[in-house]
C-alpha cells in the first residue's frame, strides 16, 4: 500500500466532515483539480482507507428513545457456543455495533431500542437465555455529550 501524503490526509479529513462534497468543492479546498481529487478518492477507496459512505440518522425522530451499552460476560468460550452468540449479535437490528474486550466483560454492545420494555426483552429473552452467557449488565445513555466523531487524522 502506498503511504499517504498531506493532501490525502486533508482529503480524508474533509470527507469525514462532509462526504457529500463534490470533487469541484474538494478541489477548491485542496487546491487541486476536480479530476485529481476524483483519482485520489478512488485510490483511497480502492486501498481501503475509505470503507464506505453512510447517512447519520436521528434515533429520536425514528422512535428509538433508549440507547444503551450492554456488557456481556461469557460462561464459556466454546467455539460452537460463541459462534451462535455472535450470530445473534450480528442479526439483531437493535445492536448497532459490538466489540470484543479485555477485562471483565467479553463483549460490549451498543443498542438502540424504542423503549425500556424493548431493552428488557433484548436482555431477558434474547441475551441472557443463551447458554454461553453468564452475565449481562446494561448502562442506559442519559445524554450523548459528543456525537460519534471523525477519526483523529
Amino acid at each position: 500500500m502506498a503511504s499517504l501524503d498531506d493532501t490525502d490526509y486533508r482529503l480524508l479529513t474533509a470527507l469525514q466532515r462532509d462526504a457529500h462534497l463534490t470533487s469541484e468543492k474538494l478541489g477548491e479546498a485542496l487546491n487541486l483539480s476536480a479530476s485529481q481529487v476524483g483519482r485520489r478518492r478512488q485510490r483511497l477507496e480502492a486501498e481501503g482507507y475509505i470503507e464506505g459512505y453512510r447517512a447519520r440518522l436521528a434515533p429520536l425522530k425514528l422512535g428509538l428513545h433508549v440507547q444503551a451499552f450492554v456488557s456481556v460476560q461469557m460462561a464459556t468460550h466454546a467455539p460452537d457456543q460463541v459462534k451462535t452468540f455472535v450470530r445473534i449479535v450480528e442479526t439483531r437490528p437493535e445492536v448497532t455495533s459490538a466489540w470484543t474486550l479485555t477485562g471483565e466483560a467479553d463483549y460490549l454492545l451498543r443498542v438502540y431500542c424504542e423503549d425500556l420494555a424493548a431493552l428488557n426483552i433484548l436482555i431477558h429473552q434474547v441475551l441472557l437465555p443463551h447458554p454461553a452467557v453468564a452475565r449481562v449488565q446494561s448502562q442506559i445513555v442519559m445524554d450523548q455529550l459528543k456525537a460519534d466523531g471523525p477519526l483523529p487524522l
